[in-house]
């Protein structure tokens, strides 16, 4: 039911073909995230269109609404949302650190707003969705066994462990799903992540434990921060249990991320798929993909659509320096007749011009969004193709 194909390489990086039961994925491949069912501001077709492959959704946020039993009595996530190819969920484990760890920040309980700022600047994927009411819900509370989280919608208790999170992720029906795992902070001493690392094992296992369905292949999930050995040992454990692995954790610098992959890649099997998960700006991918690593999801192309931070690509002024983007907010593109990106073949910049595009943000229209994401989906997309296309061509 799932077989991954290695069909080119060129040094660490390759290309492949991940077959699942709602369709095939041409490998490396980025994932939209699509948090309650729906990339915000585009639509299934709008993502058809642009050639997105799959689509995430985050359990978390699915318990709370509509319920995992609502969308498996609509007949799964692929056909609650309309969308007819690959969909994969998250384990909701990220919101033991987002809604846990990341509030608390000290050892005396009060939430560190610089702290939750500070790891953002490296991890573009964190969720903020409580962040205008920070410290306004009572933070999740970690056990031996699993978390306890209080609602950002109404504060109301919700419990996750390995068998719920499994047991939702089943309902939900998404073809790649995520065992359980404790997202360890970067301010925890090296014998704290240990800890973290033996409990997210424990819950790998008791994930494996509690899966029933062939359809779904999970993923296990490597931790360790900026340690090492810390990350071998982990990702040791992770390939010898699980038939796809994916790289988690804290990372404080993107040299640091660099690192951590290529720590890992010596221990992960070479017909597994792998995952880097919550990376997805333009420098991070293309070193990912040089490493070794086939798939890739963030919120970062979507979130900063809505900001009106754009994708251009190097020819038009795109460069690590500014990451790969222009804000069109700027007042110097209230008269540019120029597109997005003149050399974008994407909906947006084939009809739309910057002036026009800094006039919907001005006004908030809501076209805005739409047009704007369509654009940095539509790039990242692209930018995948084409690291598939020269690993191919052994470029």
């Amino acid at each position: 039911m799932f077989e991954f194909k290695i069909i080119a390489k060129k040094g660490k990086a390759r290309a492949g073909i991940l077959k699942t039961p709602h369709g095939d994925i041409q490998t490396p491949a980025f994932i939209p995230v699509g948090t309650g069912a729906s990339v915000k501001a585009l639509s299934p077709a709008n993502l058809k269109e642009i050639g997105v492959q799959i689509v995430l959704a985050n359990t978390y946020h699915l318990n709370l609404r509509p319920g995992e039993n609502l969308v498996k009595k609509m007949g799964g996530l692929s056909e609650f949302m309309s969308w007819k190819g690959p969909t994969m969920t998250d384990s909701g484990g990220y919101q033991v650190f987002s809604l846990g760890h990341a509030q608390i920040g000290t050892k005396q309980g009060k939430f560190n707003k610089s702290v939750f700022e500070n790891i953002r600047t490296y991890n573009p994927g964190l969720s903020t969705q409580n962040q205008s009411g920070i410290g306004s819900i009572r933070p999740a509370r970690m056990d031996e066994n699993g978390v306890t989280f209080y609602s950002h919608l109404d504060g109301s208790k919700l419990r996750l462990d390995s068998h719920i999170s499994i047991g939702i992720q089943e309902k939900l029906g998404a073809d790649l799903i995520v065992a359980f795992d404790d997202h360890e902070s970067p301010l925890w001493s090296k014998d704290s992540i240990a800890t973290s690392i033996e409990k997210t094992n424990r819950w790998a296992l008791e994930s494996l434990k509690a899966h029933k369905r062939k359809d779904q292949l999970m993923y296990g999930v490597i931790h360790g921060a900026g340690y090492k050995d810390l990350r071998i040992e982990s990702a040791k454990f992770t390939n010898k249990h699980f038939k796809a692995i994916a790289i988690g954790g804290a990372y404080q610098t993107k040299k640091i991320l660099y690192q951590v992959i290529d720590w890992c890649i010596p221990y992960m099997d070479e017909a597994k798929p792998r995952h880097l998960l919550g990376i997805g700006e333009v420098e991070d991918l293309i070193n990912g993909v040089e490493r070794g690593m086939d798939f890739f999801d963030c919120v970062a192309p979507t979130r900063r659509a809505r900001h009106g931070s754009l994708y251009i690509s190097p020819k038009n002024g795109g460069s690590p320096k500014n990451n790969f983007c222009m804000a069109i907010t700027d007042k110097r593109f209230t008269q540019d007749h120029k597109p997005i990106d003149p050399s974008c073949l994407c909906y947006t910049c084939q009809n739309f011009t910057r002036s026009y595009l800094r006039h919907l943000f001005q006004t908030k229209e809501l076209l805005a969004y739409t047009l704007a994401s369509y654009h940095n989906i539509y790039f990242i997309t692209v930018l995948m193709g084409n690291l598939r296309q020269s690993i191919i061509d052994g470029k």
